[in-house]
């Protein structure tokens, strides 16, 4: 091989490892800025999916089709904020959707069988969810169950409950007081109509939003999912913060069963199956990590939009509802993915 041809040789070896190495450079470089901004992606996916469904159907975009979209979201947002909650400190909730229907069913019997006052009735679901998120929280820290096993348990357990007392029957929201059905009540902007059930969603996610970033309960819980054999080590006490993780959620999942009455004009235990993996589908979709220790409520409010825009868009668009749901799952076998390769990321 002549001097030339050998020349030739390495700096062409040369530029093949350059090429490699700024590839390399360009996938960390992703890697860190997800890494430290979990936001980006699930945004990302939400305006390519909302400028896609505009193009294929100019009836997506209007604003009394975007309104639907956000009502549909909102009860499903509101047991996700829970959820996040839990997700954060390394758990899982599949009782979410059971807490929600069971306190709207116990809301709507207060009322109409006992003649409890609207605001009695309401605060009591409040509490008997508080109590059933509390219950998880007991079995979790106290039991030393695992969350998987703890609220799988109690998802059978208060569907059961929440038949016996309905007697698998329908409450109509005419039967009720007003207050019971006033979230589903709107306030018209335009085309667009914004309904009080999805401005308390979006109030609540504004407390949370601000609770996890400046107070010490919000530190702690990211603290506990990260590692928290750490934080106890550290003077954390993690079983409190367990424990008032899952109580809080319960909560937040009663305040999703009094939104539910107003969508559906009533209080139905045939509802909610689905609830469950809808919740933690959000979550993921939103950025926060099923690991712990890494994610942002508002991600999980951009990751119930995302599904809501997927489900709203294919159906404008003729797709069958088993395809619908084939591109959900979809989304979150991507999104799971994507984590664990963000998870990698060498600080």
């Amino acid at each position: 091989m002549g001097q030339a041809e050998l020349l030739g040789l390495i700096m062409a070896t040369a530029t093949a490892d350059f090429d490699v190495r700024k590839s390399d450079s360009l996938g960390l470089r992703i890697q860190h800025t997800l890494h430290a901004n979990p936001i980006l992606g699930p945004l990302a996916v939400l305006l390519v999916a909302i400028i896609a469904f505009s193009i294929v159907n100019g009836r997506f975009f209007t604003a009394t089709n975007l309104s639907l979209v956000l009502q549909q979201v909102t009860v499903i947002a509101t047991l996700a904020l829970g959820q996040t909650l839990i997700i954060l400190t390394a758990g899982i909730d599949l009782s979410a959707g059971a807490i929600a229907v069971f306190s709207s069913i116990l809301m709507a019997t207060f009322c109409v069988d006992a003649g409890v006052p609207g605001i009695i009735a309401l605060l009591l679901g409040f509490a008997c969810g508080t109590a059933m998120g509390a219950l998880n929280g007991f079995l979790v820290t106290r039991i030393k169950l695992p969350p998987f096993i703890v609220t799988l348990g109690t998802l059978t357990i208060f569907f059961s409950l929440n038949s016996v007392v309905s007697n698998s029957e329908t409450i109509r929201g005419s039967d009720m007081p007003s207050l019971m059905t006033w979230t589903g009540d709107s306030i018209p902007i335009g085309n667009f109509r914004l309904t009080y059930g999805s401005i308390i969603m979006l109030l609540l996610f504004g407390f949370f939003f601000y609770a996890l970033r400046s107070t010490a309960w919000g530190k702690h819980v990211y603290a506990t999912g990260d590692d928290a054999e750490a934080a106890r080590l550290a003077g954390i006490r993690t079983n409190r913060v367990l424990f008032s993780v899952y109580t809080v959620a319960g909560l937040l999942y009663a305040i999703g069963g009094w939104i539910l009455i107003g969508r559906l004009a009533s209080a139905s235990p045939n509802v909610g199956v689905e609830y469950n993996l809808d919740s933690i589908t959000a979550v993921v979709l939103g950025g926060t990590s099923l690991f712990g220790g890494r994610g942002a409520v508002i991600g999980t409010l951009v990751g119930a939009l995302i599904v809501g825009v997927f489900r709203n868009g294919l159906q404008l668009g003729g797709v069958e509802v088993v395809w619908q749901g084939f591109a959900i799952g979809l989304l979150v076998l991507i999104a799971v993915s994507l984590d664990q390769w963000i998870r990698k990321v060498k600080t």
